[in-house]
């Protein structure tokens, strides 16, 4: 058994030995590496601040972001911390959604990631909040959608759901399955 031992150890040094001299061999060898054009920006903005206005000249909506790189070859932009405040139709109260991240296709989809939070800026609404980890956001219908589990946060509730559609035009809202409530007493 001596013997087996040593054989093993002797086949583990020499191996260990002829991938070292490989690495070895391999670190030296400069790397030339071609950079993909399709993944480099075309542009690239920082601490961005985008006002979008209709065709008839009302406000759309505005996007403010920490970091914004444009893909035209992909037709896709990259946001870092997207903050869009929404204007619907008729005057109705702005709404804003924030992101860690989102991207923006050429067919005005949005879709945003990690921490979702749609925020109602009129402090008289009944909703409040609406959390989520992904939704999709159409800017020219101003509706939101999530297939995901998402928190709807009103005065004196709180619903937890999974699956959404939100129309900022009409404020409708339809959750798609119900996981729980919950009510408060709220005095004033």
């Amino acid at each position: 058994m001596n013997r087996l031992y040593s054989l093993t150890l002797l086949f583990f040094i020499i191996a260990g030995g002829v991938y070292g001299i490989i690495e070895w061999r391999n670190s030296s060898i400069p790397q030339f590496q071609r950079i993909d054009e399709t993944i480099t920006p075309d542009f690239i903005a920082e601490n961005l601040h985008s006002n979008v206005y209709k065709a008839q000249g009302s406000l759309a909506y505005v996007v403010d972001a920490q970091r914004m790189e444009h893909y035209a070859a992909l037709a896709i932009t990259n946001f870092e911390f997207p903050q869009y405040t929404l204007h619907p139709k008729n005057n109705a109260p702005t709404w804003k959604i924030t992101a860690n991240e989102g991207i923006l296709y050429n067919n005005n989809r949005v879709k945003l990631e990690h921490q979702v939070r749609l925020i109602a800026t009129d402090p008289t609404s009944l909703l409040q909040e609406v959390q989520g980890k992904y939704f999709e956001l159409d800017l020219r219908t101003n509706i939101i959608s999530s297939e995901q589990e998402i928190r709807i946060i009103g005065k004196g509730f709180t619903i937890d759901g999974k699956g959404l559609i939100v129309d900022l035009n009409t404020n409708q809202m339809t959750l798609t399955k119900h996981v729980k409530s919950i009510y408060e007493i709220v005095k004033e």
